[in-house]
């Protein structure tokens, strides 16, 4: 099954970029976290925000493989346990679904477009997190949920 993180914003820190990294390299074959950054509209003081977003939105969509699975990142969707997420991962993976693509949104959340073409929505946590830091968090998980399909000691 192909994952995929598709992800509002260039340019992360080097905290960011690092984290991901070590979580994404941990997942083996075919479930690889390739991350595709989609360039953030520059907001200035005048920007017409829904504007940008929804430009944004477009170029998310665009990028999201024919066939995937949508789950879009967002604080008002459902909260998973890791041993939740890793059924749901087992559940997909048995029933053929090719790929997953996560969708990602910048400070503003995702474009409605995005929200509406999400076959689901999975919050990470009541809390509002940073978008960098979810690229991070996502990575482990999916790292933490695989680990628990493997029975590999990482999750305890």
């Amino acid at each position: 099954m192909q994952l995929q993180l598709i992800a509002v914003g260039k340019q992360m820190p080097p905290w960011v970029q690092t984290g991901f990294t070590e979580y994404a390299k941990r997942l083996p074959s075919p479930w690889s976290l390739p991350l595709t950054e989609i360039s953030r509209a520059e907001r200035t003081k005048n920007a017409d925000l829904p504007r940008l977003i929804s430009a944004e939105g477009k170029q998310m969509l665009a990028a999201i493989p024919q066939g995937h699975y949508v789950i879009a990142l967002d604080v008002k969707g459902t909260s998973w346990s890791t041993e939740q997420l890793a059924e749901k991962l087992s559940h997909w993976q048995m029933d053929g679904v090719r790929g997953i693509s996560f969708l990602v949104g910048g400070p503003e959340g995702l474009a409605p477009a995005c929200l509406e073409r999400a076959d689901m929505h999975w919050s990470l946590s009541a809390l509002t997190l940073p978008h960098p830091l979810v690229r991070v968090i996502l990575a482990e998980q999916l790292y933490r949920a695989w680990s628990v399909l493997q029975g590999h000691p990482y999750h305890r």
